[in-house]
């Protein structure tokens, strides 16, 4: 066996086994500074706290971007005229999807599809970028809010919509889109902090959002021709869902108060 030292001409030489593991601690030690600051520079930055701040920062930016710069405005009045048929349809949903994003009215943008492409082209488009818009907003909450805003779901409203979401989320999610009552952008960002799952969601979007898109794109369309049955029956389509769902939610209401 080595000494650790040994003598040679009145000069210390360190024996290989020491300097190797000398060098070995100083390797491992040099970057446990910098490794330790980045992981927990990174812990913070994917908190949940540090995430839902910043879904409400990006959704606060997709707000003030409508109130300046009004892209509903474009949609509905100024929209491009070398667009036409199915690509100015698919331009249009994907348009649409963003906008709802940005809390724009779906109303509006359902009236400006059947305004600009007819009942039938009109309603596909609306309801493709009723669906992609839903599908963002769930996604942007179950990342970025859901860990963050799970433990706040205390009170009883909360804790019973929380359940019903989780559990039947399908059917009460289509109840939802077919009774309008619950803005679109609340009923997203509430199904994405539920443990509902984002297929149900989207194909409960797609199908509730039938009738009352279908309504206002005929209304849309029909806008010229006030007198027509068609847009009367629309009128009808638009106000018979909100009344229903005014009866629902008071009796789900009383309901609830009786629990």
């Amino acid at each position: 066996m080595l000494d650790a030292t040994t003598r040679s001409g009145g000069t210390a030489t360190v024996s290989p086994r020491t300097a190797t593991a000398d060098l070995a601690v100083a390797t491992a030690a040099g970057p446990l500074a910098p490794s330790g600051f980045t992981a927990r520079a990174t812990r913070v930055l994917l908190s949940p706290w540090s995430r839902l701040s910043l879904l409400v920062a990006l959704l606060a930016a997709a707000a003030t971007t409508v109130l300046l710069f009004q892209p509903q405005e474009l949609l509905t009045n100024g929209w491009p005229p070398q667009l036409g048929g199915a690509a100015a349809a698919l331009a249009y949903a994907v348009a649409y999807g963003l906008c709802t994003v940005a809390f724009v009215p779906r109303p509006l943008l359902n009236l400006a599809a059947g305004a600009l492409f007819g009942s039938q082209l009109g309603l596909a488009s609306a309801l493709a970028g009723t669906v992609l818009g839903a599908g963002i907003a769930f996604c942007l909450g179950r990342v970025l809010g859901q860990e963050a805003l799970r433990p706040l779901l205390r009170g009883k409203w909360l804790k019973a919509a929380d359940g019903q979401l989780s559990r039947h989320g399908f059917r009460t999610m289509l109840a939802m889109r077919i009774f309008p009552g619950v803005p679109f952008a609340a009923s997203n960002y509430c199904a994405a902090v539920s443990r509902m799952g984002l297929l149900p969601f989207l194909l409960a979007t797609g199908l509730g959002s039938i009738p009352n898109t279908a309504a206002y794109v005929v209304a849309g369309a029909r806008a010229s021709t006030p007198t027509s049955p068609a847009f009367l029956i629309a009128l009808a389509c638009i106000a018979l869902p909100g009344l229903a769902g005014a009866v629902v939610a008071w009796r789900k209401r009383h309901r609830l108060r009786g629990h």
